[in-house]
């Protein structure tokens, strides 16, 4: 585990800047074709972070999955509404609950320094009170035209510079974006 503290995002967007249809689905991700399953870098992420933290929201759409937990890394949920995680997830899921900066100081605590911020809502939280400090947004070759934007609600303009660009699958464009500290 890293002693630098860090706060990413690795998230995909349609090009209209959406997370999720106007229904909150999300089965357009998964359109175009990929029959050697490519990650598309999630498997590299995912192995430099030490936890994820992530909303209600993403944390009952992930639950709604036919998958095992997909998750080997501690993962905090996020949520002002759940009284407890369901008996399912105790043993990985953790509830935090106040500010961010308290909840991040608590993670830190425990020693988990770079954290994977996940969540349509969480993400805008952390950006409003600028604690992202990069951006890996693939985005999907798909308008949807309407729906769960991924940057709507800021209240002030951040900075980031592009560090690297991929293209995957011959039309997926991945862009990695680091924050500039003034």
């Amino acid at each position: 585990m890293s002693s630098i503290q860090k706060n990413s995002i690795f998230i995909a967007t349609s090009l209209d800047g959406c997370i999720a249809d106007r229904d909150g689905k999300i089965d357009w991700l998964h359109e175009i074709p990929n029959p050697d399953n490519d990650d598309m870098g999630y498997s590299k992420f995912i192995s430099g972070i030490d936890a994820l933290i992530m909303g209600r929201t993403t944390f009952e759409t992930v639950c709604g999955f036919d998958i095992d937990w997909p998750y080997d890394k501690p993962v905090f949920v996020l949520s002002r509404t759940m009284s407890e995680i369901p008996q399912k997830y105790k043993d990985n899921v953790q509830l935090v609950k106040g500010s961010l900066t308290q909840v991040l100081a608590e993670i830190h605590r425990q020693g988990y320094h770079h954290v994977y911020v996940d969540g349509g809502e969480t993400i805008q939280s952390f950006l409003n009170e600028d604690l992202i400090d990069d951006m890996i947004i693939t985005i999907i070759p798909k308008l949807l035209g309407g729906g769960k934007l991924l940057f709507s609600n800021l209240n002030a303009t951040l900075d980031f510079e592009c560090i690297s660009t991929q293209i995957f699958l011959g039309k997926v464009v991945q862009n990695h974006f680091r924050r500039l500290t003034t």
